[in-house]
Parts: structure tokens; sequence; C-alpha cells
């Protein structure tokens, strides 16, 4: 792995979906300062970036799932006075829970997909979204309509 100056950090992160109702459902969450986000963070030693999303969903997001191997989009934000390089992924959530470590101050919230859009105010974040119905055909039965577990 390329040896980055200490002012570039590698981060990923992960677009957790669901379908409700023959719906696609995206979970966002509040950030520190009040807005919509995806669930995020420093790619950690050890683990792969699908890894260190998943961890981060865990954390901040109190949901798991399957993480797609194929990353759907990346995007770039100054934070920590550098740059910060986010890797994102989708995950079909298949868990939920009702304790999670940041549920002291991050609220969640499962919108449309089009009210996710709306909501998330990263234009790159938004564009990815839009992949997602493509990406629920992975998980979704088409004969069924009902999700494989």
């Amino acid at each position: 792995m390329f040896n980055y100056p200490s002012n570039i950090y590698d981060q990923s992160a992960v677009i957790p979906f669901k379908v409700e109702n023959k719906h696609v459902k995206i979970m966002l969450i509040k950030s520190r300062k009040g807005k919509w986000i995806i669930p995020k963070g420093i790619i950690e030693d050890g683990l792969s970036p699908q890894e260190s999303a998943l961890k981060e969903a865990v954390e901040e997001a109190g949901v798991a799932g399957i993480v797609n191997e194929q990353i759907i989009g990346e995007y770039k934000y100054e934070k920590w006075g550098g740059t910060c390089n986010v890797k994102v992924y989708s995950m079909f959530v298949n868990k939920e829970y009702e304790k999670w470590e940041e549920d002291f101050f991050r609220i969640r919230r499962w919108f449309n997909l089009d009210e996710a859009i709306i909501k998330i105010k990263n234009q790159k974040i938004a564009k990815m979204l839009n992949q997602i119905p493509d990406i629920v055909s992975l998980y979704v039965n088409d004969s069924s309509r009902t999700v494989q577990y």
C-alpha cells in the first residue's frame, strides 16, 4: 500500500439499505453537526475497507449486514487539517440493534430513496444513492420480490 503523507486519511463508508413493502429504504444517521450522513470512518489496520465500513455501521448506526465487495463510489472532503479519501460501499442490512455504541448521540432513520437523496447534502453521495436500486436486485428474488437471506 502506498505511504501517504500524514495529512491524507483513507476512510470507508457504507450506504445501509433494506427492502420494505417492495420499496428501497436507506438508513442515514445524523452527524455531530446535525447533518444527515452515511456511516464512515478511518480504515483500521488489519481490516479491509469493507470490514472497516461494516464496523463503522455497527458503531455509528447500530446496523449490520452484507457489504458489497464492489465499491460504488469515492469522494473527498477536508477534515483534521488534511484530506479524507472515502471509499463507499453498499450494505444490505439484515440486523438492526436496539442499542449500539453511539446511540447516546446518533440519530438514525430509514428514508425512502427519494427522501434520502434530498437529505444528503453531499452531491457525490446523493448520486451514489441512485445506484442502490440496481444493487438491490442482487439481494432480492425477482420472482417473488422477497428478500433472500
